[in-house]
């Protein structure tokens, strides 16, 4: 059986949803940068193993640029230069730390929030609207080669504003004993992170 389909029968979003919102303290009150980067490889794993198939293209791009632009400030001990361009202590763990941070939300956000979402009320309504579009836009096959960025964005945005996207109603499923076993265990794994030693 498919990873994607074992995800979506062994798991209701509602459940995923908690478990995304018991998890992200975890991550957010975690002061320690490798332990940030720990729980991002975790989340990046589940990710995989929910059928998601995150861009390691991207995601490294992403945590390269994040990197890159926190070293513009230096601060801290210089560890080597590069010319006039200095890499210091505090500038590269900062950036790590940040780049850890948010690429760690895109993957718990892929894990844990399911577009077939239904939250009670108007904003409720909102919000499982809005995460449809998202995955539907995060799913197209549409690439852009950056070779005329400006033109392939623009390209994308009236493609997408020409097209009605519609949210379908969705069957809401139940989560599986062994689905929330496996859910305990990974709130678990990502708290015991926390209480690691420095």
């Amino acid at each position: 059986m498919e990873r994607s389909k074992i995800y979506e029968d062994f798991f209701s979003a509602k459940s995923l949803f908690i478990t995304g919102f018991l998890i992200m303290p975890a991550l957010l009150f975690n002061p320690i940068t490798k332990h940030r980067v720990i729980l991002f490889i975790f989340f990046f794993l589940l990710a995989w193993l929910s059928g998601k198939k995150p861009n390691i293209l991207l995601t490294l791009s992403v945590i390269t640029g994040i990197i890159f632009f926190n070293l513009l400030i230096p601060y801290g001990r210089v560890l080597f230069s590069i010319g006039p361009f200095k890499i210091t202590s505090g500038a590269l763990e900062a950036g790590i730390h940040r780049a850890a941070t948010f690429e760690a939300l895109v993957m718990l956000s892929k894990v844990f929030i399911r577009q077939d979402l239904k939250l009670p009320g108007a904003f409720g309504k909102l919000l499982g609207d809005s995460l449809f579009i998202f995955s539907a836009l995060t799913s197209r096959k549409y690439h852009i080669t950056g070779k005329n960025l400006i033109c392939e964005i623009d390209n994308l945005m009236l493609e997408l504003s020409g097209k009605e996207i519609c949210v379908p109603s969705l069957q809401e499923r139940k989560t599986k004993p062994a689905g929330h076993l496996i859910l305990a265990v990974v709130v678990l794994i990502s708290w015991l992170v926390l209480s690691l030693n420095g």
